[in-house]
């Protein structure tokens, strides 16, 4: 029986796609950049640019929905305390998926990388980054306020979100190392999903083989999610330095070296 993938795709490139799935998904409940590696691969499988970020953000839906499941049955997650948090994000993502077309991004691809140097150099030396929480800097509003400036950003642009997630919910919620990768999880998922949306309603999903992903995806995550309860900060902190350094060396590349 034959599968429409929507395009040309065997079968040997949709099994590649599932392991770069699982494996985004793992790496992605636990230090975020999953994108990384989804999205070369669906490049590489010859899938043109937006449908590859629609289907990236269909199967990353699964990835973020997996990892905030586990962290919620946990006890890592306060749904209730959270719920607000999620509809701004929600709106801000969706919103700044509309906007992609009426604005450069050329600024935002030159400044992300050394903001994903400063956030890799400050989680690996600051003595907050703790499992215990601590004071907050801001109130529910202002944090609120920046939740939304980082969804919207997602919806905008997307590189490094959940390492931009976790730092604000560590420096200004005040959150612990471990409660803040849970709810990063949960915002990611909002703002996957509000984008994901978007990209169906453009027509730029390619919805059979982000299905196959997705089964990687959710297998990934939810894996990757028990290893970071299990191994908290000894596992987290390291990886979410070398995603971070990885994204920013990734956008740099493509930054200057890709255009000559």
């Amino acid at each position: 029986m034959a599968f429409d993938f929507g395009m040309d795709i065997s079968a040997g490139m949709v099994c590649f796609l599932i392991l770069a799935a699982f494996v985004a998904g793992f790496v992605d409940s636990i230090a975020g950049g999953g994108g990384m590696i989804t999205i070369p691969a669906l490049l590489f499988v010859g899938i043109p640019p937006l449908q590859a970020l629609g289907t990236n953000k269909f199967q990353s839906c699964f990835g973020s929905f997996g990892a905030s499941l586990h962290f919620y049955k946990r006890g890592h997650i306060d749904l209730k305390g959270s719920a607000g948090f999620v509809c701004v994000v929600f709106l801000s993502s969706m919103l700044g998926s509309l906007c992609v077309g009426l604005f450069e991004s050329d600024f935002l691809r030159k400044c992300i990388p050394f903001l994903l140097i400063i956030f890799a150099f400050y989680f690996l030396f600051s003595p907050k980054i703790t499992q215990d929480s601590s004071k907050a800097v801001l109130g529910s509003v202002g944090l609120g306020f920046v939740l939304g400036m980082i969804g919207f950003y997602d919806g905008f642009f997307g590189p490094g979100t959940g390492s931009f997630l976790m730092l604000a919910l560590i420096a200004l919620g005040g959150f612990g190392l471990l409660q803040a990768l849970a709810n990063a999880k949960l915002f990611n998922f909002a703002t996957n999903l509000a984008s994901m949306l978007v990209f169906a309603f453009g027509g730029h999903i390619l919805w059979l083989v982000g299905l196959c992903m997705a089964l990687g995806q959710f297998a990934g995550a939810s894996l990757g999610s028990r290893v970071a309860i299990g191994y908290g900060v000894k596992i987290i902190k390291p990886l979410v330095v070398c995603v971070s350094l990885a994204a920013c060396v990734n956008l740099l590349y493509k930054e200057f070296f890709t255009s000559l």
